[in-house]
């Protein structure tokens, strides 16, 4: 069961391998290419049993031994073929099963009539919502693996860092020298872990056009029932040239020539197979949470970078929604005027922090931040900066967040 790389452990491993000492279904899930793979592997080598087997889907001879109808004899051939001994606890993982429609059913059976432990992943939350939900409620926990986090990518690059909490952090000449080349370089090409080990940027940008064309042309065509294929890229395009601003469906809409709801299909679906994500309003008024626009972000920096050509201001506020986003629940502030918070985060549904980004933040960004934040009724606000101010400090480096 060898990898044959170096391991990197990343978050997700620790969550994962803990979950091993439950009976319950362990499904890691995420986009193409974020690292499903690597981690069911490694999971099911840290099991101390060899009655044990990995299934790629991938692979159409495997796809094969789910094609069989009863069930008692597709165990039988998992017996025979990987000397599995079903009368006693075994441990199967399973690549891909969006694959194998018909596979939920089979796991089903075969979780409530043997002592099985399944580690299983899947592309995308969509097919898990419309295919697997149902057939094994109650049965599962669902792991979602996004691109490295700016820590996992520090973890990846061998560079040693201490991790703090977001309220402690300051900012520190120290750590933005010796770090700021690593942040610059994930604010470019983003967090997908065979990028991040790629050496050249011209690699880089090839590997990352390649992860778009993989995800269009395998997991959207395959998932979905868009029937053009020019109109979801063109969407794609589009979308990532309103990165970290309120969507207007009518004149996105009306830019690529598709209906309203259409277009909210596609957004839906986009958003379920983790290439965007949307965050609501900051209130306390769910209903008003509700009418108020979202805000679109891209789930990797390296793919926004390639669909666009952003000001550096909003790649950088991409970069800033993808770091936070693991530490709690995010949302926006605006008023009618336009002023807005960039994010609210709330952590652990204890801490909640106002945070405004900024290239270079300056004094008066500090007092404008505090006046909003008390018109949203949060009490801890910050600065987040990607440069370094000649003048003012009171701020949190971007490259801090981790």
């Amino acid at each position: 069961m060898a990898t044959n790389k170096v391991f990197i452990e990343r978050q997700i491993h620790k969550l994962v391998k803990e979950h091993l000492k439950t009976r319950r279904i362990s499904v890691i899930t995420g986009m193409r290419r974020t690292g499903k793979t690597t981690i069911v592997k490694r999971v099911l080598e840290d099991i101390n049993s060899s009655n044990k087997v990995y299934l790629d889907l991938q692979n159409v001879e495997t796809r094969d031994f789910f094609k069989e109808r009863n069930f008692d004899n597709i165990l039988l051939s998992l017996e025979n073929r990987f000397n599995i001994n079903f009368k006693e606890k075994a441990y199967i993982a399973i690549d891909e099963i969006q694959l194998v429609p018909e596979l939920p059913g089979i796991i089903k059976y075969l979780y409530d009539t043997y002592d099985i432990k399944f580690i299983i992943t899947g592309s995308s939350s969509y097919y898990m919502k419309n295919l697997f939900t149902e057939s094994l409620a109650g049965r599962k926990q669902i792991f979602e693996l996004y691109p490295l986090t700016f820590g996992e990518f520090l973890d990846f690059k061998s560079v040693y860092h201490k991790d703090e909490n977001l309220s402690d952090c300051t900012f520190n000449n120290h750590e933005y020298e010796g770090f700021k080349k690593y942040y610059e370089e994930y604010l470019e090409y983003g967090g997908f872990p065979e990028v991040v080990l790629e050496e050249s940027n011209e690699a880089k940008k090839n590997l990352l056009v390649d992860i778009l064309s993989s995800y269009i042309n395998i997991d959207v065509e395959s998932m979905s029932d868009f029937r053009k294929k020019e109109d979801y890229y063109s969407i794609v395009k589009v979308l990532a040239e309103r990165v970290g601003s309120k969507i207007d469906y009518s004149k996105i809409s009306t830019i690529i020539g598709i209906s309203r709801q259409t277009l909210n299909e596609y957004m839906s679906f986009f958003e379920d197979t983790y290439l965007i994500k949307r965050i609501p309003v900051w209130t306390n008024n769910k209903d008003r949470e509700i009418v108020k626009a979202k805000k679109l972000y891209f789930i990797d920096n390296g793919l926004l970078n390639i669909l666009s050509d952003l000001s550096s201001g909003s790649k950088f506020e991409n970069a800033i929604f993808n770091q936070l986003r693991h530490l709690g629940e995010i949302r926006y502030f605006s008023l009618k005027n336009g002023k807005e918070i960039d994010f609210i985060i709330t952590i652990n549904m204890k801490e909640t922090i106002a945070l405004e980004v900024k290239e270079t933040p300056i004094e008066a960004d500090n007092g404008n931040l505090e006046y909003l934040a008390g018109l949203a009724g949060v009490k801890n606000y910050r600065l987040i900066g990607r440069n370094q101010s000649p003048t003012f400090s009171d701020y949190i480096w971007g490259g801090s967040i981790r």
